[in-house]
């Protein structure tokens, strides 16, 4: 970690701008899950026990970004921080205006606000949308124009503050260069990392730059073209890599193997061939199903049956079958490192869960650096019961992935260097 955190400042008498990520699930008006809220806990807690006062803004959903929508509103996330924290949150009715600045200049040392949804505003994450046929140099000056008023956007979020301290510890945003999370460290003298941030980069970069080994990888989910820049990445990186969920099947029809009704990539298939060489060139070890739980149909009450490596016309693979579960815990029982990014089938339906229940279950039981790479990985985690027993599980999905991409994050980038 070779940026600034909250270890390296003092926030007595500062009023801090914090960006942190409660994208968290609602329904009816409350909070379902508060994972999130309870990761940024830490840092909230170091500043305002040092005599901060603190201003909180976060994204939620993806509104239209024309203004306030109710269904978007971070207020029962200050509800709900509000009973984590044990100390009063106030809300602010928006994150940038007259009430907002009012409020955050009246903060009190030790006293915390909660601004309102990012993304209200279209500044915030600076996209324009034009018609495909918009001649270029139309395309060009709105871009330009958007770019100026997100300057202008991410100054007035950093009014919030006094510009002296910023800390974004919103790891699942840092993907992202929205006005948030990396042009606001424009107008402050120290960007700092919070303790979430450090957690996660600190994990996700041992492992990548320098793992115990063996090191494995565990790739799963739908799409081949989801993850081929990981996959790509880490074959330089692991010794072994394990394929499981529906891009499996892509590889299963690169090999010339029958996928039945199973998903399958077609565009992605030469893909899956180049990468099949490359990990035998590498001597990487890659290990596909050798079984599968197959159904007639998407469905929690379909007809299933277990089947070796062909799957039957008619019939989708939903999930990796016994077999295929036993030859993956084996292989990650021998690590030291282990990555898990995607589910091996449709967790979701209780037919159809085993599988990743059964990786779940391996990865709790081997003596290893764990890291779950956010996303429908951390879904099944819980679901298994598990979480207790993983080294790191990422609150970023997107964001993780990026990381093992080898990409740089943008919200990273923009924090000051050591």
């Amino acid at each position: 970690m070779n940026k600034l955190t909250i270890r390296d400042v003092n926030f007595k008498g500062r009023r801090v701008l914090c960006r942190v990520d409660f994208n968290v699930p609602i329904r009816d008006g409350v909070v379902n899950d508060n994972t999130r809220i309870a990761a940024a806990l830490p840092t909230i807690k170091r500043v305002l026990d040092q005599g901060g006062a603190l201003v909180l803004m976060s994204h939620l959903g993806r509104p239209k970004g024309k203004g306030f929508e109710a269904e978007f509103s971070l207020k029962p996330v200050a509800a709900r921080l509000q009973e984590l924290l044990g100390r009063p949150v106030q809300f602010g009715g928006d994150c940038i205006g007259a009430e907002a600045l009012a409020l955050a200049q009246a903060l009190k040392p030790g006293e915390a606000l909660l601004v309102d949804n990012t993304r209200f505003y279209k500044e915030e994450e600076g996209k324009v949308k034009l018609p495909d046929d918009t001649p270029e140099e139309q395309k060009k000056a709105a871009k330009a124009e958007m770019k100026a008023k997100q300057k202008e956007f991410a100054k007035k979020l950093a009014a919030l503050g006094d510009g002296e301290i910023y800390i974004n510890d919103a790891f699942g945003s840092a993907h992202r260069a929205h006005a948030s999370t990396a042009i606001v460290c424009q107008f402050y003298k120290k960007n700092v990392a919070g303790l979430l941030m450090e957690k996660e980069i600190d994990f996700m970069g041992r492992a990548l730059a320098s793992p115990e080994r063996p090191f494995v990888a565990i790739l799963g989910g739908a799409k081949v073209s989801d993850k081929v820049n990981v996959i790509t990445n880490l074959l330089t990186k692991v010794d072994a890599l394990v394929i499981g969920g529906a891009m499996a099947y892509t590889f299963y029809r690169a090999k010339g193997l029958a996928t039945g009704k199973s998903l399958v990539e077609e565009d992605k298939v030469d893909l899956a061939k180049d990468i099949l060489a490359k990990a035998a060139a590498a001597k990487v070890k890659l290990l596909l199903p050798v079984d599968n739980v197959i159904a007639d149909k998407f469905d929690a009450a379909a007809q299933t049956r277990a089947v070796g490596e062909s799957i039957p016309d008619g019939w989708m693979a939903l999930d990796i079958g016994p077999k295929s579960a036993a030859l993956f815990a084996a292989e990650i029982r021998k690590a030291k490192t282990v990555v898990w990014n995607g589910p091996m089938g449709c967790f979701e339906m209780a037919p159809f869960a085993a599988g990743t229940l059964a990786i779940a279950k391996a990865v709790a039981e081997t003596k290893c650096l764990s890291i779950i790479g956010g996303g429908d990985s951390v879904s099944a985690v819980n679901k298994s019961g598990l979480a207790g027993k993983m080294s790191h599980i990422s609150t970023g999905g997107g964001a993780s992935l990026e990381f093992l991409e080898g990409k740089q994050l943008p919200g990273v980038v923009a924090l000051t260097d050591k």
